[in-house]
């Protein structure tokens, strides 16, 4: 220290104390991660750790039992060029989701309108809607699906009466996809709530106003409630599509395990099951997995881009 910091009269004086807002805002911010801490620790454990472990994993031969063993992009390329199941998994999971969310948010969509209506007994229509989205992803569902579908099944026999022969839905190539499909769309009471809560934001004044230019009820989909949700549009097809990649209960209990008959509906998270806990190739199985993700990754961001021209918030120019 220099003679002249020395003989500076406020040289040894102490720091002067913080003010008591920012001392306050530190305290909030210290009970706030002190409350966020069993997520930040359930995150890391659960999460991010278990995300990397696979990762890594997905560079080795692992079988569950031996110590993994490291082999680069093997199983990528494995994956890529050798695999024949893997290439068949993932178009028969684009037909699954190409079939399944745009019908399952179109009944969405379509019984929010109805519902949207003021009607005695609204609320009770909207719980029995919700219902099946509750209770779809269970397997006692998806068993009793199957037996609908399956030959001599309530289905069958339905359209055996009309005069259409099937030979049941399960057990047909051609048709034991769309079994998934109806499976998928039976569920549409999530979307079907979010569209509703959608619609309540609609001004009643935009309604109002077309009505005195002339505008049917078409006009007035196309040209009000559409755009006006579009922003809902967006989340629930994201939303859908994410949960139409990782469809696996039902192709699991309906195929009983085996993506049949002839693979129809070896979706790729059954395929991805079969290599990791039947044949015993978790290394592999790992690298699926991430290919998966980054395949929803780049789908999601492309339907985000996509939304710049589609999607419309109020209040803003176009």
């Amino acid at each position: 220290m220099t003679q002249s910091a020395l003989t500076r009269p406020d040289a040894l004086d102490p720091p002067p104390p913080a003010p008591a807002g920012t001392a306050r805002r530190r305290r909030g911010q210290g009970v706030a991660y002190l409350f966020l801490s069993p997520w930040i620790v359930g995150a890391a454990l659960l999460t991010i750790g278990p995300m990397v472990a696979s990762l890594y994993l997905s560079f080795t031969d692992y079988d569950l039992f031996d110590s993994p063993e490291w082999v680069g992009f093997d199983n990528y390329a494995t994956m890529f060029t050798g695999d024949e199941r893997f290439w068949h998994a993932a178009w028969t999971t684009t037909e699954y989701v190409l079939l399944s969310v745009p019908l399952k948010l179109a009944l969405a969509l379509a019984v929010a309108l109805l519902l949207n209506r003021p009607r005695r007994g609204v609320g009770l229509y909207r719980s029995a809607f919700y219902a099946p989205s509750l209770l779809g992803a269970s397997v006692s569902v998806a068993l009793a699906w199957r037996a609908l579908f399956s030959t001599d099944g309530t289905v069958d026999e339905v359209l055996a009466g009309l005069g259409i022969d099937t030979g049941g839905w399960v057990d047909q190539p051609r048709y034991a996809l769309l079994t998934l499909v109806a499976l998928a769309a039976w569920q549409f009471g999530a979307p079907m709530v979010i569209f509703l809560a959608g619609l309540k934001q609609v001004p009643r004044e935009l309604y109002e106003a077309a009505a005195i230019d002339g505008a049917g009820p078409a006009r007035r989909l196309f040209g009000i409630t559409l755009p006006m949700l579009s922003p809902v549009i967006l989340f629930n097809l994201v939303l859908e599509t994410i949960n139409a990649f990782q469809a696996f209960t039902g192709a699991f209990v309906v195929s009983s395990g085996r993506g049949g008959p002839s693979d129809s509906t070896l979706l790729y998270p059954l395929y991805l099951y079969q290599r990791g806990f039947t044949d015993f190739r978790m290394g592999y199985a790992s690298a699926m997995a991430w290919v998966l993700l980054v395949v929803v990754a780049a789908l999601t961001a492309l339907v985000f881009r996509s939304s710049r021209r589609w999607v419309f918030y109020a209040g803003e120019d176009r």
